[in-house]
């Protein structure tokens, strides 16, 4: 009897090992049959059509058209996007110190940054690049024109911009620019202390320990951290910042990967240097991955409250491989959970609807229950769910067409170029006729607001005018596109709020850069108002964690 479960034994792992062989044969044998038609193909496409092919935008545009039907964050990165990545992550660059905007072959500056050289010189937002050195934007290939704007620190630009019909010359030495993750933290009273922290890069970490050490100085004994629309970043990052708060060798997340050296459970590793002081982490719907884990971790283990919305959704980590010839790609490698075990990415790309594009949502009627420390139910899928919810009221597709457009910007360079000044940050607020002036500017001037129906039906025209019917449905053509118009623009009123929100945010980044928003927003941010009362009532506080 022995002898026979031994030899049954021996045959179930021989069948076992021939299949993964087998099955790892025929994976193999698939993936090198792929490559090798994608190779045949692109040499037959590079020797023998008729017109001349570009190699790079062929290999780029299949790449893309591979990835497309996984997560949006695999991506594939060219020399230049590397670089990019570079900047992003390690959190400083030689440059002149704008965000800029290259948009139907134009060059426009979106944002200058305090104290750094675009402002020192004099540019402003709004102002559109029309050369470069000798190199003029119009005649530039490329999506790449705002790159020739960086280089070595101490090396001068020189750039023609119009503002206003007028051409300025202007000369630009460019510096070192670091790029803050704290742009800005300041006591909203005696008592509260209030973080702005907008980014996990390499140097997010040391920024908001030195934050909070101003701050202390300053008498903080209780702290705001807003992440809100704070896309992420670095893993090992929010992992130290979480560090600052809790006990010493506390797990802050675990991410689970089908590579086994990639699947990690990351702990705290120092002494913590504030086990007390009452913490209020704000998150809206931007709120996202890093910045996630930080109110997940800190929720988990009760020590803050969350207040705001609930956040992005998005349980996944990425990893970049180095591919040849200075090209790499991005990739999802795992999920991650909090210390409650939860798991709260949001939509299910597995399951992607191949024909219709659909991404499927976590359903919100079956969420899992997790505990916290001190026991209170936390859930998974959706996001990280808010303590003390700020409810907005939800979009309307006219409004996301407006925030995806670009006719805030525009409207707030109107604006700045009609106003030399305006009242001090703290106190500027818009009123109903400065809504009623950017209601009508949208109306008659030419941006990109336009909402997905109106872009299909204009595609659907053109298609009509090559085939020679437009002349049949001209008139109605017309008549719908006001219709729809009429109603896009009724449908802001519905989120005015938000919508006076966005572009006084927008002005005053233009009057008195991102500091002037945040000092803005101490006197009029609702958020804000409702997480400082919190933290007053230690009381309700208290009870809220336990």
């Amino acid at each position: 009897m022995k002898t026979r479960f031994k030899k049954l034994g021996i045959i179930t792992l021989l069948i076992a090992f021939l299949t993964i062989t087998v099955s790892f044969k025929s994976d193999f044998f698939e993936i090198a049959k792929q490559i090798e038609l994608y190779t045949s193909i692109f040499k037959e496409l590079n020797m023998h059509y008729i017109d001349e092919v570009n190699p790079t935008q062929m290999t780029n545009n299949a790449v893309k058209n591979m990835l497309k039907n996984l997560d949006p964050y695999t991506k594939y990165y060219d020399e230049q996007d590397v670089e990019d990545y570079k900047i992003k992550s390690r959190g400083e660059y030689g440059g002149i110190g704008a965000k800029s905007l290259f948009k139907d072959n134009r060059l426009f500056i979106r944002e200058v940054y305090e104290g750094n050289p675009a402002a020192k010189a004099g540019l402003k937002a709004g102002d559109e690049i029309i050369k470069i050195n000798d190199i003029w934007v119009k005649d530039y290939e490329g999506n790449s024109i705002s790159a020739l704007l960086k280089g070595l620190p101490e090396t001068k630009v020189s750039v023609k911009v119009k503002r206003n019909d007028k051409t300025i010359a202007i000369e630009i030495t460019r510096e070192t620019i670091e790029i803050d993750p704290v742009p800005f933290y300041e006591m909203i009273d005696d008592e509260v202390g209030y973080i702005a922290f907008v980014k996990f890069n390499k140097k997010a970490a040391k920024r908001v320990k030195e934050a909070y050490q101003d701050l202390k100085e300053e008498g903080m004994q209780k702290l705001i951290i807003d992440v809100r629309s704070n896309p992420g970043g670095l893993l090992n990052e929010v992992v130290k910042i979480v560090n600052y708060f809790v006990p010493k060798d506390q797990i802050v997340v675990t991410t689970k990967s089908k590579v086994k050296k990639w699947s990690n459970t990351y702990k705290t590793r120092q002494e913590p240097i504030d086990l007390e002081i009452p913490i209020v982490i704000l998150v809206n719907g931007r709120s996202a991955s890093a910045s996630e884990i930080l109110a997940g971790s800190l929720q988990d283990l009760d020590r803050a409250v969350i207040i705001g919305e609930r956040s992005y959704g998005k349980g996944l980590v990425q990893r970049t491989r180095k591919l040849p010839y200075g090209t790499q790609i991005k990739l999802t490698i795992s999920k991650y959970y909090t210390p409650s075990g939860r798991c709260i990415q949001k939509l299910d790309y597995t399951n992607r609807d191949l024909k219709t594009g659909i991404v499927p949502k976590f359903d919100a009627k079956n969420r899992n229950i997790f505990k916290t420390l001190n026991g209170r139910n936390v859930y998974d899928g959706g996001g990280i769910e808010p303590d003390i919810k700020v409810e907005k009221l939800e979009k309307t597709i006219g409004t996301k067409a407006l925030f995806a457009s670009d006719a805030i910007f525009k409207f707030a360079t109107k604006y700045q170029h009609e106003h030399k000044t305006i009242a001090n940050a703290a106190n500027f607020i818009l009123n109903d006729n400065d809504y009623q002036s950017f209601i009508n500017f949208v109306k008659t001037e030419e941006t990109t607001f336009k909402t997905e129906t109106e872009k299909s039906f204009e595609k659907a025209f053109k298609k009509a005018e090559n085939e020679k019917y437009n002349h049949i449905i001209n008139s109605g053509y017309n008549q719908l596109l006001q219709q729809i118009n009429t109603k896009k623009i009724t449908d802001l009123n519905t989120n005015k709020q938000e919508v006076l929100e966005r572009i006084t945010d927008e002005i005053l980044k233009q009057f008195y850069y991102k500091k002037g928003i945040y000092l803005n927003k101490f006197s009029h941010d609702k958020t804000i108002v409702k997480a400082t009362n919190l933290l007053k009532n230690t009381k309700k506080y208290t009870k809220i964690l336990q």
